[in-house]
């Protein structure tokens, strides 16, 4: 595939999509492609999201197939199941490291961010070495071309800059929504991620049994 020249501006839900499989990818490797079920509970999510929310079916599956139409998302089908599951392309498209995968996945995921913020929530998908890495990480994507990040506005009693993702809108407001705090929330995140590898592995044993059962009769 060619590389897009120009970054693509996604919706809403594009985005929340395209961010819950860069995540996964690195998260639950073991169950990456995903199944649409698996991604709505991805997109879902009560931690590591801002803002939440509660995609149906039908708007995961509407946004898989304009994501695809982008060239954004392929399915995969085989591997012994007859399930059809989705990875991104962001990666083919763009030139992108590793590195900067993650701090877009998570701009992509929870709105503006600092470079502090950015190096203490990155470490199931990218271990950073120091805060000054993520800084210049972010310099460099923001002066690339295409630039893949903007730097915003320092707001009154702000003392680190926040950074936000040019692949769609950003609308401060949206994300200025006061979260209620939780101690918890990498134990939340965890068991959410541990649901998310049981409904994977109920999907195959429910794809074995009906083979089984084709076989049979």
């Amino acid at each position: 595939m060619e590389e897009i020249k120009e970054l693509p501006q996604l919706s809403a839900e594009e985005l929340r999509v395209l961010g819950s499989l860069l995540e996964k990818s690195k998260t639950t490797p073991e169950y990456y492609p995903m199944t649409v079920n698996s991604l709505q509970s991805a997109c879902n999510q009560k931690t590591s999201r801002k803002p939440v929310v509660s995609y149906d079916e039908n708007t995961i599956i509407t946004t898989l197939d304009t994501l695809k139409k982008r060239g954004l998302v392929s399915t995969v089908v085989g591997g012994g199941s007859r399930v059809t599951k989705y990875k991104h392309n962001l990666a083919i498209h763009f030139p992108l490291l590793p590195s900067e995968l993650a701090a877009l996945c998570l701009l992509i995921l929870r709105g503006p961010l600092t470079a502090g913020e950015i190096n203490s929530n990155s470490g199931r998908l990218y271990e950073f070495e120091t805060l000054d890495e993520v800084q210049d990480l972010l310099n460099k994507l923001s002066v690339e071309e295409p630039a893949y990040v903007k730097q915003l506005p320092k707001r009154p009693g702000q003392k680190e800059a926040r950074f936000v993702h040019l692949f769609g809108e950003v609308n401060e407001e949206d994300y200025d929504l006061p979260q209620i705090a939780n101690n918890n929330d990498s134990q939340v995140q965890a068991l959410e991620d541990r649901v998310a590898t049981l409904e994977e592995q109920l999907n195959a044993l429910r794809t074995e049994f009906d083979k089984l059962i084709a076989e049979l009769t």
